[in-house]
């Protein structure tokens, strides 16, 4: 494989990463104010939005776009998030403005319903997005360097359950304080949520090291983490 051809799939495969992280973080926060139980082991039920089932997507996006492509197109990618989200906004904001005509199948006040705190969820989402990733990217690669590029295991979980723990307490905090949830769910939904992104992170664990090692194969790469990098471009 010649090396303007590794280049342009290399490129591709970073477009796909991208596209899957921002299709994620935009549907999540379409999504989030339908909640849900969820028996998981027969033992423990969890009542969570249906908002945080792609949420931890993106942050298995951004580790495998760290460990292949670097800090700098890692954080390309959530600030392109961030502007995907902000354009949705403005374009669920006007369609709730909009009059729907008599014959609509969705009336102005079921829309509204739905989408009409779009607004405050994706803002108290884009704090807490915003936090989240950028730690979770900076987490990552000091995890990284201190283990000299090896235990990928490690800093991918290190790195992803701190923070997954501030997103969770930090969407929460804010949706609650504007009573868009009780207060007196804020305790068990924070358990419940960031359970089930701990139990999310340590499954897509070996996702991780099968999508790496794939791309080491197909690439025909001798390196690890950050030598990709090198090596392709």
């Amino acid at each position: 494989m010649n090396d303007r051809k590794k280049l342009i799939q290399a490129n591709n495969f970073y477009l796909v990463l991208a596209a899957i992280f921002i299709a994620s973080l935009v549907t999540s926060n379409l999504i989030f104010q339908k909640f849900f139980q969820f028996n998981a082991f027969g033992w423990y039920v969890f009542e969570i939005s249906v908002g945080i089932i792609p949420y931890p997507v993106t942050f298995l996006v951004t580790d495998i776009i760290s460990e292949i492509y670097g800090k700098k197109r890692a954080n390309r990618v959530v600030m392109a998030g961030l502007f995907a989200s902000v354009f949705t906004l403005l374009i669920v904001l006007i369609a709730d403005l909009s009059v729907a005509t008599p014959w609509s199948p969705v009336n102005d006040d079921e829309f509204h319903h739905v989408f009409g705190v779009t607004f405050i969820g994706v803002g108290a989402s884009m704090v807490a997005y915003l936090t989240a990733q950028f730690i979770d990217v900076q987490l990552f690669h000091f995890w990284k360097k201190l283990t000299k590029g090896k235990h990928l295991w490690l800093r991918n979980n290190a790195s992803t359950f701190t923070s997954q723990f501030i997103d969770t307490f930090a969407v929460l905090f804010l949706l609650c304080s504007f009573r868009i949830i009780e207060w007196q769910y804020f305790g068990g939904l924070l358990l419940n949520g960031f359970l089930f992104k701990v139990i999310v992170a340590l499954l897509d664990t070996p996702v991780i090291y099968f999508v790496l090692w794939r791309f080491r194969k197909h690439f025909h790469l001798k390196g690890h983490g950050a030598e990709f990098a090198e090596e392709l471009f």
